[in-house]
């Protein structure tokens, strides 16, 4: 595969997902190497100077006031490496590593951490060739940058730590020297310049995005799907209602549904005659709840993607005033803060999909829908301990929603002593959006059997092919079996957008100026 070439400052998130998501190889932008060899060469003066620069020639933290020999510069930055290789827990999983990877050569390529252009060739080679960091999960509060794990992926750069090379889990210096690459010795303040950063925490927060809105878009579905199988209005879709409100997602939601659901003879067989003044809100209030969660997306995209594009490490060479100065950009607040945001919306996502389900399969609720959607209820249970699971998992969802944020602790001496939090509030979304995505597989599966029970009133064209597509791989229920594999196909089928492939162009929403719907 053709290496992606980035330009420092302007990646969009179209070109983050496609990292994420094809583990594409990276290459900067070779018109940003003048500012990185610029930065580098004042960096390189202010280790033989005598005045006392942060971190590259004093100790780190509490111990900044301590000033190093030029001759020990480099075993400085060597040991700040082996020392905060303190990571712990479960491997972050290599697509994300490699994201984490690529945010890290953007943020260098702004020419403003001193880093030498050959640490930059050396990420660069290592995304390339497949040689992927061992970075264990825990360890970062999100402040003073996402210190263990970027000291984790740092460390095969020297030819310590460990890492993934052709599947097999091996040595740093033994994957360099497989995949025909050499160790660096790191120079002045370039071991702090590859440790200090948000590229960990951005990188969890921006799959835990690209995954969510994947997610909203088959929410578009599945509620189409719902609202058909129980006979529910379309009035509460009208554009007017929602021009009077004026919010972007919800005014969206609503026109996509109406057009998904657009020819639907089960929707006209019930426009006359209905004794039901008011369907629940599950279904009234589909586009307030659905489009609040996208706006929502959308606000947490935006900081991303400035995230993703700045320099965010400590201290930051300012080369056109030649001064090297000490600052906070490696607080991820604002990294944490979008990702309570995702959170939220991926919590409120669910948990209106799954009153949707629990409408579904409640006969006094349901319209006319046999109890549990069973044929046979009574010697057949259904989809009744489906619908126990993802109340299981929606609980599970707002729980791991209370924000992050919020639970700062002073670390290192209290020097560092506000954190952001960041790190563990974006990879709590992993978690997050596989329970969503097994909530709506649900809701797939009650949807289309409740529509089937319909027959012979069929839905919308649009949707006969969503139900068309699942049936090549779920067969009807019809009498119970074994359906955790039946429930992991839907799920899969949600998260693939395999489902929202079959739908037109016009039915689906955009996270926005720059479109990461993949």
């Amino acid at each position: 595969m053709k290496a992606l070439t980035l330009t420092p400052g302007l990646v969009t998130l179209a070109d983050l997902e496609r990292i994420y998501r094809e583990e594409a190889a990276v290459r900067v932008d070779r018109a940003a190497e003048p500012a990185i060899r610029q930065a580098a060469e004042r960096v390189a003066k202010a280790a033989q100077g005598s005045d006392a620069v942060y971190g590259v020639n004093t100790g780190f933290g509490k111990l900044a006031s301590v000033k190093i020999a030029a001759d020990d510069t480099e075993t400085l930055q060597r040991n700040l490496i082996l020392s905060h290789c303190c990571g712990v827990g479960e491997p972050l999983d290599s697509s994300t590593t490699r994201l984490m990877m690529g945010l890290k050569l953007l943020s260098l390529g702004r020419g403003a951490s001193g880093v030498r252009l050959k640490v930059l060739q050396l990420i660069e080679a290592c995304l390339d060739k497949g040689v992927t960091p061992v970075i264990p999960s825990q360890g970062s509060v999100g402040a003073s940058g996402d210190l263990a794990p970027l000291a984790h992926m740092t460390a095969v750069l020297i030819g310590e730590g460990e890492a993934i090379f052709e599947g097999n889990r091996i040595g740093g210096a033994e994957a360099l020297a497989k995949a025909g690459l050499e160790p660096i010795v790191l120079g002045p303040k370039e071991g702090l310049g590859l440790i200090n950063g948000t590229q960990f925490s951005t990188a969890c927060a921006l799959v835990g995005l690209f995954d969510a809105w994947r997610l909203a878009e088959a929410t578009l579905v599945t509620a189409s799907l719902s609202t058909d199988a129980i006979m529910g209005s379309t009035a509460p879709l009208l554009a007017g209602i929602h021009e009077l409100r004026g919010h972007r997602g919800q005014i969206e939601v609503a026109r996509i549904m109406r057009d998904i659901m657009t020819g639907s003879q089960i929707r006209e067989s019930h426009r006359e005659g209905d004794t039901r003044v008011q369907d629940p809100y599950c279904i009234r209030c589909q586009p307030q709840v659905a489009g609040a969660c996208v706006d929502l997306l959308r606000m947490a995209a935006t900081t991303l993607e400035i995230e993703a594009n700045a320099a965010t490490d400590n201290p930051l060479v300012l080369v056109d005033v030649d001064r090297i100065v000490s600052g906070g950009n490696f607080h991820a607040e604002p990294v944490a803060f979008a990702a309570d945001q995702i959170a939220l919306a991926v919590a409120e996502l669910g948990a209106i999909s799954q009153r949707r389900i629990a409408l579904m399969v409640d006969p006094t609720l349901s319209f006319d829908l046999p109890p549990f959607l069973a044929k046979d209820p009574g010697l057949n249970s259904g989809m009744m301990i489906a619908e126990v699971t993802t109340a299981a998992l929606m609980s599970e969802n707002k729980h791991l929603a209370n924000p992050c944020s919020t639970d700062s602790t002073p670390t290192s001496a209290n020097q560092e002593d506000h954190v952001s939090m960041a790190a563990h509030g974006a990879r709590r979304l992993h978690r997050m959006t596989a329970n969503l995505s097994h909530i709506l597989g649900v809701e797939l599966l009650c949807a289309i059997a409740g529509i089937e029970h319909r027959s012979p009133l069929k839905t919308s064209p649009a949707l006969q092919s969503v139900i068309a597509r699942l049936r090549e791989e779920v067969p009807a229920l019809e009498e119970d079996r074994y359906l955790a594999p039946d429930l992991e196909t839907a799920a899969d089928l949600v998260r693939s957008r395999v489902l929202v492939s079959v739908l037109s162009n016009e039915h689906m929403i955009k996270l926005g100026a720059a479109d990461a719907a993949g």
